[in-house]
């Protein structure tokens, strides 16, 4: 259950596939977009994000993953959350070219959100241990603005340059990507530049496989950066957001709101 009142204007329910049942939180109206929680689960910051989405005219469908809806981050919660999910058989925490089989059940999640919701198709929102989930999703043409904020599967080891390089996501699943690419259909990436759990390769790799179809976006978190961002900044849209007009996390967030707006809003 929830803790304290951080989602209770959120409804809930379960969805079904596949003889898998989770429980999915959702609030707003017009198109769907799809939160798929960091770690260590759904936080007050990540049900603050969807309530920005709400706010810009979109039905947020947020689906319980792991940890506890509502509970606040803290240092012991969120390594025990990260122990579940490397070892969970959802996530393809360590594989370089295996998408995550939790993707079907996300799919199908969404294809059911777009029939409730309307419009031209849906967005996704991955985030951390989800980031790449969105990328795997967008294989299926009911995705179509897929956000990759701080992407950092598969894990890898700073000397592990192939792990740095990888997207997570099989061969057949990159191919789809790059033929949707060639028809036109974009991705966002979002991270900071000293981010160790996000390696930069791994935005060369998006930038040679889709070309301009991949957005970039890498925020300075460099030592003495001159936005004040922490040398182990990671979640740019909830908790190392910093919500100040020209700040480049809250330029970053604009950006994600227009991303959507201009793909699912026509």
């Amino acid at each position: 259950m929830p803790e304290a009142d951080s989602l209770s204007d959120y409804t809930t329910d379960t969805f079904t596939n596949q003889d898998v049942t989770r429980t999915v939180f959702r609030q707003g109206t017009g198109p769907a977009v799809l939160v798929l929680t960091e770690m260590p689960g759904i936080t007050p910051a990540v049900a603050d994000f969807g309530r920005r989405l709400v706010a810009d005219s979109f039905t947020v469908v947020m689906p319980s993953l792991f940890g506890e809806p509502g509970r606040p981050v803290s240092a012991g919660y969120i390594a025990r959350s990260l122990f579940s999910g490397c070892v969970s058989r959802d996530f393809a925490s360590f594989a370089l070219d295996r998408t995550s089989p939790i993707t079907t059940w996300l799919l199908a999640l969404a294809r059911h959100s777009h029939e409730q919701a309307g419009g031209p198709g849906v967005g996704v929102v991955g985030m951390c241990f989800t980031g790449g989930l969105a990328l795997g999703m967008m294989v299926d043409e009911t995705v179509l603005a897929p956000v990759l904020s701080q992407p950092s599967l598969p894990l890898s080891p700073p000397l592990a340059k192939a792990r740095r390089r990888a997207l997570g996501i099989s061969d057949a699943g990159l191919a789809a990507l790059k033929d949707r690419a060639a028809q036109g259909a974009c991705v966002l990436g979002l991270r900071f530049t000293n981010d160790a759990l996000v390696p930069e390769e791994r935005f060369e790799t998006l930038r040679r496989e889709l070309g301009d179809n991949f957005i970039g976006v890498e925020i300075d978190s460099s030592p003495g950066n001159p936005y004040g961002n922490p040398r182990l900044a990671h979640s740019v849209l909830t908790e190392h957001l910093v919500d100040e007009p020209g700040h480049p996390t809250r330029d970053a967030l604009d950006q994600v709101l227009e991303f959507l707006g201009e793909r699912l809003k026509a």
